[in-house]
């Protein structure tokens, strides 16, 4: 008999509990069944899930994916002990890139790692998974809960997605068509998103020796919670443009702030002008520049200062595009137009 036979050792014993695995599926159901629409063809539990794919009026269907993470906003949930938004940051991370690329998000999965089960955490997490999936209008088709014990830190865990739409070849968006003195519309973002954290950590919780539990006059409410403000999802927005506005490019201003991620859809030669005071910077991303001691330049290099999502359209389009937005209740605004040369300049 061996030493593992005379001990008895299960893979409990491990670190790995199977029955609090299979508790936190069920605690998770009723989240993600919410999310099922009549293109659904399997159930929660499958080796693989099935989606039909609807191609009625795409002339030539084209599939558009997108995968990302929460990174370490993921920290505010810990040491809140809050898990039912984060999912949502996840979603929106993925759903926002496929959005960009003129697609209809189809479905998504995620995939979820820590070191040791928590069925109502892992509940929580599946809970803002699934609301981000009826916000972006896709099923939460399937994914993993991964235990692996002494590779993450007593109650962390990770999470990444992964969104897949379907558009038409003709209608999608690649940015070859902006020209110079086209528009740039900005759409607010809901606050800081899921980027930048690194820094925002650095300066609230390092150098100001502050808590998520204090509260911020600026705010009107505690750090914790405008910190851990879930990122906002486009899909209405494209849903009421994209069918009839001729949308020439689009910017989800994500890791990389305006300096990364607006020049990625731009044709050669051109660059853009940013008029700065077309919008007003909500107090968050004002509180984190003054008290860090944060230039300009690296705070729009860093976070979406208030604007989630960019369009490029010509000026007649842009016009049609703000009063569709008005209409919903949308508050955009004219961030600044298209230019001769490379890059960004912020005026």
């Amino acid at each position: 008999m061996s030493a593992g036979q005379e001990n008895g050792l299960s893979y409990k014993d491990a670190g790995v509990d199977t029955k609090e695995g299979e508790r936190a599926v069920s605690l998770m159901k009723e989240h993600v069944k919410k999310t099922f629409n009549a293109n659904v063809l399997t159930g929660l539990g499958g080796f693989g899930s099935l989606f039909r794919l609807d191609t009625a009026g795409l002339q030539e269907p084209v599939l558009v994916a997108g995968t990302d993470g929460v990174g370490t906003k993921l920290k505010i949930a810990f040491l809140m002990d809050r898990h039912d938004t984060v999912g949502q940051d996840c979603v929106a991370m993925c759903v926002n890139d496929v959005l960009c690329q003129g697609a209809k998000p189809l479905f998504f999965l995620d995939y979820i790692a820590t070191g040791r089960l928590e069925a109502e955490k892992a509940a929580d997490i599946v809970k803002g998974l699934a609301d981000g999936c009826l916000q972006a209008g896709c099923a939460l088709v399937g994914g993993e809960t991964a235990e692996m014990p002494g590779f993450y830190a007593e109650g962390e865990y990770d999470m990444a997605g992964f969104a897949v739409g379907v558009a038409d070849r003709a209608r999608l968006i690649s940015g070859n068509g902006i020209r110079e003195g086209d528009l740039l519309l900005g759409i607010p973002s809901s606050g800081l998103h899921s980027n930048g954290f690194s820094l925002v950590r650095k300066v609230i919780f390092e150098k100001m020796a502050m808590n998520v539990g204090d509260y911020v006059a600026e705010f009107g409410a505690n750090l914790g919670d405008v910190l851990l403000t879930p990122t906002r999802i486009y899909a209405s927005v494209c849903g009421a443009l994209l069918p009839d506005v001729a949308v020439k490019g689009m910017v989800h201003v994500t890791g990389g702030g305006f300096m990364e991620n607006i020049p990625r859809v731009f044709p050669d030669g051109l660059g853009v002008r940013v008029e700065k005071n077309a919008w007003d910077v909500p107090a968050i991303f004002r509180y984190i520049q003054k008290n860090g001691g944060i230039e300009e330049e690296e705070m729009f290099s860093t976070f979406n200062m208030g604007v989630g999502l960019i369009l490029v359209l010509s000026r007649d389009e842009a016009g049609r595009a703000l009063e569709r937005l008005a209409g919903m209740g949308e508050k955009a605004f004219v961030l600044g137009s298209v230019v001769k040369g490379r890059g960004v300049t912020l005026c």
